[in-house]
């Protein structure tokens, strides 16, 4: 019944007008429909982070966290510029580590496009290590990489994958994030103290 439905939030992990990881989750939107809701949220027009006296965040900042704190899970869909994730995307998570903690315990899918043949395998293990930061404290689905390579040349007109072994892993690895989320609503034991920590914990502290 489509009232069981997961609600999923896919971050766009760039800034740029024309991004080969949004056509990926635009592509996982139309391809899993059927199984699940998702909505694209663009992290466009966010300032850089910098710390406030206030600790202000962007309102933008706060919409993101509203819709991730409603949301069953979080796609997250990273480039990779010289072996690490975009700054325009650690900029947002740090919005979303400052006063607000959105990801705690939020079972979170990582993919990743790139016009090299790496596909964006460094960035994706680097934001592995940032959404598992105190501050975030993200549920990572473990071993499940999607990687697409030569990204410009992956999808057909009418921005399907036109590689077969590529939608059959991503097909199988958006199963396993489906699975990797009902169990993960059944590890919410800690939950409330997780988020206390999450609120507390300062770099700036001694």
């Amino acid at each position: 019944m489509i009232n069981d439905m997961k609600k999923f939030i896919a971050i766009v992990g760039s800034n740029s007008n024309k991004s080969t990881n949004r056509e990926l989750l635009k592509y996982m939107q139309r391809r899993f429909q059927d199984q699940a809701e998702i909505e694209l949220v663009e992290i466009k027009g966010l300032p850089i982070f910098k710390k406030s006296l206030d600790q202000f965040v962007p309102k933008q900042a706060l919409e993101i966290a509203k819709k991730i704190e409603n949301s069953d899970g979080v796609i997250i869909a990273t480039p990779e510029y010289d072996h690490s994730i975009p700054a325009a995307l650690s900029s947002t998570l740090a919005w979303l580590s400052y006063g607000i903690h959105p990801f705690v315990d939020k079972p979170v899918m990582i993919t990743g496009a790139s016009y090299g043949s790496l596909g964006s395998s460094r960035a994706q293990s680097q934001l592995r290590q940032i959404l598992d930061s105190p501050e975030l404290k993200a549920l990572i689905m473990p071993s499940s990489e999607f990687l697409l390579g030569h990204s410009l040349q992956a999808f057909d007109d009418n921005g399907n994958l036109t590689n077969a072994a590529e939608t059959k892993q991503l097909d199988g690895l958006f199963k396993d994030f489906l699975q990797f989320v009902e169990i993960s609503e059944q590890l919410n034991h800690a939950h409330a103290i997780n988020k206390q920590k999450a609120e507390q914990f300062s770099w700036d502290k001694g």
